[in-house]
């Protein structure tokens, strides 16, 4: 493969930080001004400091925190013409947090990079040509002891979902665990949601995505809504959830889409050689822009494993469809695009981890297969 040939070395350096060091160089007061302009410099500090002590202390919200992340990828795909060659990119992101009761939670992420789509789009990098942009706000806040709610923008709209998967692959293609649709996604504006403890182990939620546009609304039949609802049973080593979700697009083809999505997992009691499991299956009706003419079904689906102790990291593998398969249209199309993925999580410390990907992806309609061979290096601080 020409991918392999050109990777004969590792696709990942890490540079090391040397520390600093600063020295002090001894010095007397004849460097200085003379005493006199001496003693008007210090007058002149003294006044500054005395109207500093005069601003009113705690402007800034004792409650607000900030993270910080940072992302380097390196890495090449083989079977995409124009991007075989090895790229390295990077994603930057800023998380604000304040709370104002102690219980509720205003965010805003403030992301940067130059993700785009260069050979390195699994690993889901930020792509904002290299400019801060906000990324999303949002506003949770509870509702008694057992509800609570959102409202954002940019922001997903099943954000209190929690689908039953517990495998944390990279890939972005596989990183839902089958839930390509049902979940409702951000950057379509205006987003709500709210979640319940129903008790003895159910939890149930739903959301809202809407246009926001002054040109078609929120709730009109011009405007692109979508809602969904889930169910969830969580057990001391298991968990299943289903989730539906109604989206409208009046501005396409077909102008609404119903989907489900049943995902499971088993983790083991005791860590060791056994992994944890996830699978998640899900089926649209009318879901995808309509290749040729009239309607059909699609479907996808997903098997992952985790083995969250393999030496001093976690190793996962998984299998599945990289989008959805169409079944029933009038085009004849029915090929399934599977994805084959492993990747190795390393933490180097606490605030540094590296993680390589390796894929191939079975493409449809005559393309090319897809082999991809990526390093990841993520920062917190």
């Amino acid at each position: 493969m020409k991918l392999f040939q050109k990777l004969l070395i590792a696709p990942a350096t890490l540079g090391l930080i040397a520390p600093m060091s600063a020295t002090a160089n001894e010095v007397t007061i004849s460097n200085f001004a003379p005493a006199e302009q001496l003693a008007v410099t210090n007058s002149r500090v003294d006044g500054l400091e005395a109207r500093l002590n005069n601003i009113e202390a705690g402007s800034f919200s004792e409650t607000t925190t900030a993270s910080f992340s940072a992302d380097m990828a390196i890495g090449a795909r083989d079977g995409v013409a124009g991007q075989e060659a090895i790229t390295a990119l990077y994603g930057f992101q800023i998380d604000l947090n304040t709370s104002f009761t102690g219980e509720d939670s205003l965010d805003i992420s403030i992301d940067a990079g130059n993700g785009g789509t260069d050979g390195l789009d699994e690993l889901d990098l930020n792509e904002t040509n290299d400019v801060l942009t906000v990324d999303g706000v949002q506003y949770t806040f509870p509702i008694g002891d057992k509800t609570t709610v959102f409202v954002g923008d940019n922001v997903d709209g099943s954000m209190l979902f929690n689908t039953a998967c517990v495998y944390g692959g990279p890939s972005n293609s596989l990183n839902d665990c089958g839930n390509n649709y049902s979940a409702l996604n951000g950057g379509q504006g205006t987003a709500a949601g709210a979640s319940f403890d129903i008790g003895n182990g159910f939890t149930a939620a739903i959301g809202y995505t809407g246009d926001g546009s002054t040109t078609n609304g929120l709730l009109t039949n011009e405007g692109d809504d979508a809602y969904a609802a889930q169910l969830i049973y969580t057990a001391d080593s298991y968990g299943v959830s289903l989730t539906y979700a109604d989206k409208e697009n009046p501005q396409a083809s077909v102008t609404d889409s119903t989907f489900w999505a049943l995902n499971g997992y088993f983790t083991p009691s005791e860590s060791g050689s056994m992994p944890s499991i996830s699978l998640g299956y899900e089926t649209g009706s009318n879901s995808i822009p309509t290749i040729g003419t009239g309607k059909y079904d699609s479907s996808t689906w997903f098997v992952g494993l985790q083995w969250d102790e393999a030496g001093p990291g976690t190793l996962g593998a998984a299998i599945g469809t990289a989008q959805h398969t169409l079944h029933n249209n009038t085009a004849g199309v029915e090929d399934e695009e599977v994805m084959y993925e492993a990747f190795y999580s390393y933490q180097v410390n606490d605030g540094m981890t590296i993680t390589p990907l390796v894929y191939y992806r079975e493409q449809s309609l005559g393309v090319d297969d897809q082999t991809g061979i990526m390093v990841k290096t993520s920062f917190s601080f």
